[in-house]
């Protein structure tokens, strides 16, 4: 099975061409196989590049622990890249479907090869129901929250996937492996969260560390630097366009509040092809 190994802000994932041949067996546990970083490919996960009937393409994706992913920004980033180069487009503007919407995506080249992605991510959702979360108001914004033996302020929306934004003093140095599963299973996410921990820099800049649901502790997070970038400017923390510094390397977030959209965009790199047995 040929396969190419891309990432965007270190967030990495493998990807496999299924637009002409599809690939028989179960796609969790060859998630789980490809992922493993000691004796598989390694990686966040795997993104399969489908065909579609409502966009260009189709992105099916899973996380490194089996489950299957609505959305990845990052990722999607990097399917834009993978389509262009390798001949499967010659558009640099594509609608690409996931299982959380079709996405606009806009490709931005050098010397014939996509270097930027900048994606329409939709439209925020704080709806609790909808993120889901178990919650007696209408928004969670700013809410105490009790993980562990600590309370936190959190805000909860959703990109495409369910964010908890929380803002702390320190990311440097914030105690993620341990209190990142906390948050992704606690019992008011009933589909598990992902968890941005952000640190506002000034008004046009924050820092982030996140804890994905399926995976841990990634480089970075593309809904959810669009999640704490939004959580930012509804709590008055900063503008509406920020720079998003992940530790993989930085985003650029602009949360149009006129049309209450999303827009991203940030870096896809191919790192390496091979072939692997299944």
């Amino acid at each position: 099975m040929k396969f190419t190994k891309m990432q965007g802000c270190g967030n990495d994932y493998v990807y496999i061409d299924c637009t002409k041949t599809q690939i028989k067996g179960n796609m969790a546990d060859l998630a789980v196989k490809i992922s493993d970083r000691h004796f598989g490919v390694g990686s966040d996960g795997l993104i399969l590049i489908k065909p579609s009937d409502k966009a260009d393409f189709f992105m099916d994706m899973y996380n490194s622990d089996g489950s299957r992913g609505k959305m990845c920004g990052n990722g999607i980033r990097c399917v834009g890249k993978y389509v262009y180069d390798k001949g499967l487009t010659d558009k640099k503007r594509i609608k690409v479907e996931t299982l959380s919407g079709v996405k606009t995506l806009d490709l931005i080249t050098e010397n014939g090869k996509v270097a930027y992605v900048t994606v329409d991510m939709g439209a925020p959702d704080f709806t609790p129901a909808n993120i889901p979360v178990v919650w007696d108001k209408e928004a969670v914004i700013n809410e105490p929250l009790v993980v562990g033996d600590k309370e936190y302020r959190v805000t909860c929306l959703s990109m495409g996937n369910p964010h908890a934004v929380v803002f702390v003093e320190d990311t440097d140095n914030f105690p993620i492996d341990k209190v990142g599963p906390m948050f992704e299973n606690h019992e008011i996410f009933p589909d598990r969260v992902n968890t941005e921990f952000v640190k506002v820099i000034d008004r046009n800049r924050i820092k982030m560390r996140v804890w994905e649901r399926g995976s841990g502790e990634t480089l970075a997070c593309g809904t959810g630097a669009c999640a704490s970038v939004v959580a930012s400017v509804v709590n008055g923390f900063t503008d509406n366009e920020v720079k998003v510094s992940l530790l993989g390397g930085d985003l650029h977030i602009k949360y149009d509040k006129d049309k209450n959209m999303v827009y991203m965009t940030g870096p896809a790199v191919t790192v390496f092809e091979g072939e692997m047995e299944i």
